[in-house]
């Protein structure tokens, strides 16, 4: 009977950097060493623990059910190190490493993403990957180190704190309402195709704009995507709600009816409670925090 050797623990940021990465190479440079050595660290620990880990696919390697079940143990042995380091050594100033942030696909196009390299250039040691789905990633099942969310979250092991209050309004391009006659209450929009979210894809309550309109109305050019919605709107294909720090920043469209539609939503920043502590974590949240604050005008 073959005998298992045993375990390096070391050998688990090699498992995490391939899990995070995909990739041998983008692992062997997230590490700085070379793809060979990644190989041979993850021979070694599947060896250990007599188990497959990764499988290969087109898009790179992918966690095999032993490997998500492992991976869940790992990211928590690395928070409790990095928790740990931080605390006894005091190096509170060392800001680096990978920050998974999810975000809805609006703000980070629209806000977050204009700012990055002002962000890099306050902490260059920081990889930020940013995730933008139809729903967002969850810190509880620590599929992200941080969201930004439409709600806040009323379980989990989650620390949540408000970051900004935002305002919706009613757009149409200039050429849409050259064409069309402008709507003069919300009654009339029932004769304007209407943009917006497939109602089957809405994967937040607080993305049914229309319900806060007017009852009864439906879009008529439906998007998963609030980036699609801007562009068929500056098309001209019809009216529809955006949030403002998005609609501000399109000079090709109007807001209508802005004294009787004026939809307010929040953003909550949520984060697990075994990472508020991580530096790296904390860096982000705060510079999220500043970043709401300087694009005030925007979205309120």
């Amino acid at each position: 009977m073959q005998q298992n050797c045993p375990m390096n623990w070391d050998d688990l940021q090699y498992f995490l950097a391939v899990a995070r990465d995909r990739t041998f190479g983008s692992a062997a440079r997230r590490l700085g060493v070379d793809p060979t050595t990644v190989g041979r660290r993850i021979d070694r620990l599947q060896e250990a623990l007599n188990i497959v880990l990764f499988e290969a696919g087109p898009a790179g390697f992918h966690l095999t059910p032993s490997g998500v079940e492992l991976l869940a143990s790992a990211e928590d042995i690395e928070r409790q190190i990095l928790g740990a380091r931080e605390q006894l050594s005091g190096e509170r100033s060392r800001l680096s490493g990978t920050v998974r942030i999810s975000l809805s696909e609006g703000f980070a196009t629209w806000i977050v993403a204009p700012n990055i390299a002002a962000f890099q250039l306050l902490h260059p040691d920081i990889q930020l990957e940013i995730v933008t789905t139809n729903g967002f990633l969850n810190p509880s099942k620590r599929e992200a180190d941080l969201a930004v969310m439409l709600a806040r979250p009323s379980k989990g092991a989650l620390i949540a704190g408000k970051l900004t209050d935002y305002s919706l309004g009613l757009y149409a391009s200039a050429d849409y309402l050259r064409r069309h006659e402008p709507p003069t209450d919300t009654a009339a929009l029932s004769g304007h195709i209407l943009v917006g979210y497939i109602p089957d894809f809405i994967y937040a309550e607080e993305l049914r704009y229309l319900n806060d309109v007017r009852s009864g109305l439906d879009p008529g050019l439906g998007s998963s995507s609030i980036n699609v919605q801007v562009a068929l709107l500056e098309a001209g294909a019809g009216v529809g709600i955006l949030p403002d720090f998005i609609g501000r920043q399109c000079p090709n469209l109007v807001r209508l009816l802005p004294e009787t539609i004026n939809i307010r939503r929040t953003f909550w920043v949520v984060v697990h409670q075994d990472l508020q502590r991580i530096a790296r974590v904390r860096a982000v949240t705060d510079w999220l925090t500043a970043l709401v604050a300087a694009n005030a005008t925007l979205l309120r």
